[in-house]
């Protein structure tokens, strides 16, 4: 049984670890698919609209099922917060980050996009939401831990050094020529790109700080994620329409692109934005935020694999130095995490430890010990009856010396 009790503990635990890394590699998959997708011609306003399309059909009827009684009314306040997650989400963030990643590549965007922890914690403090207390180790590892990964990730895109030739790459991709020229585009525009993925981060880093705000008032996960993203579609409809003339950019078949749509629709729309919303009212935004650097690495080696994407020494060094910062700020979030267990005291013990209440505990817990002395004395040693029934005992001397004649 202790067994049992003792692996069921470790895996309640595990529980946020194992949802953040799954969504990553989550997210890995739908860079690549993407890329190829918008490689072929695919507009970037449409894919949006599509995935959030089937991010809705996906999400809505569990929500309606499953959280009609638990379901908050929708105020002014809570809809305004909603109409500006969908358009921090939705439209901002990924319109911005598919257009920075059509003129890069997808380990280049998800380099990038390792910004978002430092952006999360920056706002986080300003938002205070976190407490910044340099004094305290914990503390400083978070600081230290979100300087380094974001020193890795622009280490990767500033030094690229030596290929480095996969023992894979021969068997996977032995002809260049067998290979989708998907990842050296004619029309690269690094310094264009990378401007749209940091204003991506930015956006997406809002995100989680107002998704975390917006929890605490509107309880039901499921319908929050349904909102959103039919929020996020309307939204993303109304963009497209003013950015795509065309009505053959809305054409759709049997193709990449529909498995493009389907995929970040159903994983990484609908599934990512419930299991973040989970996680992210247990561990708060900065800790779901700390695992994005997991994406670059399984991108690194997805692409080289799939797209015959080319891995340098840079991005190997990039990658040692995000992990390390990653490790850092988990270790960081660890022990605020056991400190806020620690500091979850009954009411009742709060009162009676402080001020004047706390000497006179401390008094009467002395006088029951006293007490209980005594009595357990009084077991050991019992006193004859006429001893105690007597009003003044007369000492021994006296008892024992012989009358008078």
């Amino acid at each position: 049984m202790e067994g049992k009790s003792c692996l069921g503990n470790f895996f309640e635990k595990a529980k946020p670890y194992i949802a953040m890394i799954s969504l990553q590699f989550g997210y890995a998959g739908m860079n690549i698919i993407t890329k190829v997708s918008l490689n072929r011609g695919m507009s970037h306003f449409v894919l949006v609209v599509y995935r959030h399309a089937f991010a809705t059909a996906v999400i809505a009827p569990f929500a309606l099922v499953l959280e009609r009684k638990v379901r908050p009314k929708i105020t002014f306040p809570i809809f305004l917060q909603l109409f500006v997650l969908g358009l921090l989400g939705p439209v901002i963030d990924q319109n911005f980050y598919y257009a920075g990643l059509k003129f890069t590549s997808p380990t280049f965007s998800c380099a990038m996009s390792n910004m978002l922890p430092a952006m999360t914690f920056v706002m986080a403090v300003l938002c205070r939401m976190e407490k910044l207390d340099l004094k305290k180790v914990r503390c400083q590892a978070k600081v230290v831990g979100t300087i380094v990964t974001v020193g890795g990730a622009m280490l990767m895109t500033v030094y690229k050094g030596h290929v480095i030739n996969m023992v894979w790459s021969n068997f996977v991709h032995p002809k260049k020529s067998d290979v989708p020229d998907t990842i050296e585009a004619t029309d690269k525009d690094w310094v264009k790109g990378s401007i749209l993925l940091i204003i991506a981060t930015f956006a997406w880093a809002s995100f989680f700080i107002l998704q975390a705000h917006t929890l605490k008032k509107y309880t039901a996960h499921l319908s929050l994620t349904a909102l959103v993203c039919f929020m996020g579609t309307l939204q993303s409809i109304a963009v497209t329409f003013v950015m795509e003339h065309k009505s053959s950019a809305w054409a759709i078949g049997w193709d990449m692109n529909l498995l493009a749509a389907a995929y970040a629709g159903i994983v990484s729309s609908s599934i990512a934005y419930y299991v973040q919303g989970l996680v992210m009212k247990k561990r708060g935004p900065v800790f779901v935020t700390s695992f994005s650097p997991l994406m670059m690495i399984i991108v690194a080696i997805m692409g080289s694999f799939i797209l015959a994407e080319k891995i340098y020494v840079g991005g190997v060094l990039g990658g040692v130095l995000i992990v390390i910062g990653l490790y850092s700020v988990l270790w960081g979030k660890y022990k605020e995490y056991k400190e806020k267990d620690a500091e979850e005291i009954p009411e009742p013990v709060k009162l009676g430890i402080t001020g004047d209440n706390k000497t006179m505990m401390i008094e009467d817990i002395e006088a029951n010990i006293i007490e209980m002395h005594k009595r357990e004395t009084n077991k050991v040693l019992p006193v004859p009856a006429i001893v105690i029934s007597a009003p003044m005992p007369q000492p021994p001397m006296i008892a024992m010396e012989a009358p008078k004649p």
